[in-house]
């Protein structure tokens, strides 16, 4: 129980420190430092706060999601990739043609609730390969950022419950962190 209260926050916190980083980035390419710190400190942080605080974004259970639903997060950035960069499709097209495929998968089998489950995965992972190639340089690139945007999909099961741009801020999550390690090892 403690495990799973642990990695709840260790999402939420990750969730929140990636949007005010973004948002800190944001503010400083239009303010000077000093106004962009007061700015985060006086708008940003609190009302991050007190939303979480104050509204139910989350269920009180604990679940994952399942391996074998979250192994198709790398694969929809891959092949959103490739329809972006290699088969120079862009991004937009490329993420639309993944994700309208992905719908059709539950409509192989209506009873079959493991097909009901990929088409929000695969489309966690479109988003990550809809980066831009100067943000994603290699496909190896693409599929580390899917693979930990996987991760991020499967902790977050029951987070953020009813809130638009979920699977928008994992594949977002995803793309930093191996940006982040990216640049720690070039």
């Amino acid at each position: 129980m403690r495990r799973h209260k642990a990695i709840r926050y260790l999402m939420v916190i990750s969730v929140l420190l990636v949007l005010v980083m973004f948002l800190t980035l944001v503010v400083k390419e239009h303010y000077d430092a000093m106004t962009t710190v007061v700015i985060s400190a006086v708008i940003i942080l609190p009302t991050l706060f007190f939303g979480y605080k104050y509204l139910d974004l989350h269920h009180e259970d604990y679940g994952y999601e399942k391996l074998s639903v979250v192994l198709w997060v790398p694969i929809g950035a891959v092949l959103c990739y490739l329809l972006n960069i290699v088969a120079g499709l862009g991004s937009i097209l490329a993420v639309g043609i993944v994700g309208t495929i992905a719908s059709f998968l539950p409509h192989l089998s209506e009873k079959s609730h493991y097909l009901k489950q990929l088409p929000a995965s695969i489309y966690c992972g479109a988003f990550v390969g809809m980066s831009s190639v100067e943000t994603t340089p290699n496909i190896w690139f693409v599929l580390a950022a899917g693979t930990l945007a996987g991760f991020f999909f499967m902790i977050s099961k029951n987070l953020f419950l009813g809130v638009g741009g979920k699977l928008g801020t994992i594949a977002f999550g995803g793309v930093i962190a191996a940006s982040f390690i990216y640049w720690l090892i070039v």
